[in-house]
């Protein structure tokens, strides 16, 4: 393995790291406190060298071994995350300072970040209402939504967090990216989720069959989309739907799409794309257009003028 793609497989695990730690709703250390002979949760947490503990829940003692294990899952990742700093210091690796324009892209983004979760979980026909999303974004847990559902949804706060640390968003917008956004995408559904597709796929409502991707031509067709000179969201743009024609992966393709072309959008500071919810129907028939060849220039006028935000 050369030095620069060591550096860059590092810097991944820590933004992958830092995501998980924000996935996390409550750290601290857990403790019980009782009130009228009942007992409730509360986790304690130093914060500017002062100690505050938040309210969690009535006591139940699955509510306190899932403390304890986020409690630990925390811990070991910080552990981690230092350990991955060792070893870039070792490598001589220092962090290039981003631009003012990317630094509040980054802000523009993350200010933005739940209802983009939300759009993105209604393109893909999950069952969510926005304070559902915003309920399982804070605390990871909401109640009237199946399992999957809610898991779909932390997976793209997580595949979100991953694209805006400030490491990631210096990473190449390349195959290897788009992969482990893939996998982030398909977490707790697909053990190779980030893997090529080697299955043949059917589009529901369109004629159009993808043929099985081969890696070496979608690594080349993304660093070609790339090289076409022009304004950055027509690139991020073309990128988005080549990884969703494609159908790289056995699922996901259209969050982990999405995801990758922000990585793209926000590294340029060109602010971010997103399919709105009142236009995911107009959406979906000129994808199934798209798919099947016709409209090309359509759907990416639509895209420009519906799905491009910036500031």
């Amino acid at each position: 393995m050369t030095k620069f793609t060591e550096i860059q497989e590092l810097l991944q695990q820590k933004a992958d790291c830092n995501a998980r730690l924000q996935l996390i709703p409550y750290e601290g250390s857990p403790e019980i406190k009782e009130n009228k002979g009942n007992k409730y949760l509360y986790v304690r947490k130093r914060i500017g060298g002062k100690l505050t503990s938040t309210y969690v829940d009535v006591y139940s003692e699955e509510l306190h071994q899932l403390l304890l294990k986020t409690t630990k899952d925390a811990r070991d990742l910080r552990k981690k995350i230092r350990l991955i700093d060792k070893k870039l210091n070792e490598l001589g690796y220092e962090g290039n300072e981003l631009s003012a324009r990317v630094m509040q892209n980054l802000e523009f983004a993350r200010a933005n970040m739940k209802a983009n979760i939300y759009d993105q979980a209604v393109l893909e026909g999950v069952a969510t209402s926005f304070p559902q999303t915003e309920e399982i974004i804070e605390n990871g847990k909401v109640n009237g939504m199946t399992a999957s559902d809610v898991q779909k949804i932390l997976n793209l706060k997580h595949a979100w967090e991953f694209i805006l640390d400030p490491d990631v968003v210096q990473s190449d917008s390349n195959y290897y990216l788009l992969c482990h956004v893939a996998k982030l995408i398909n977490e707790g559904f697909y053990m190779d989720g980030g893997r090529i597709r080697s299955i043949p796929v059917t589009i529901g409502g369109s004629s159009y069959i993808p043929t099985i991707p081969i890696e070496a031509d979608v690594k080349e067709k993304i660093e070609d989309i790339k090289r076409v000179e022009g304004d950055e969201i027509n690139v991020a743009i073309e990128l988005c739907l080549y990884c969703m024609k494609t159908q790289i992966f056995k699922d996901g393709n259209k969050r982990a799409s999405v995801i990758f072309a922000n990585h793209y959008l926000i590294a340029q500071g060109q602010g971010f794309l997103v399919i709105p919810e009142k236009d995911v129907p107009e959406f979906k028939k000129l994808l199934v257009a798209y798919y099947e060849g016709r409209d090309e220039v359509i759907i990416k006028e639509f895209m420009k003028e519906k799905c491009w935000k910036t500031f």
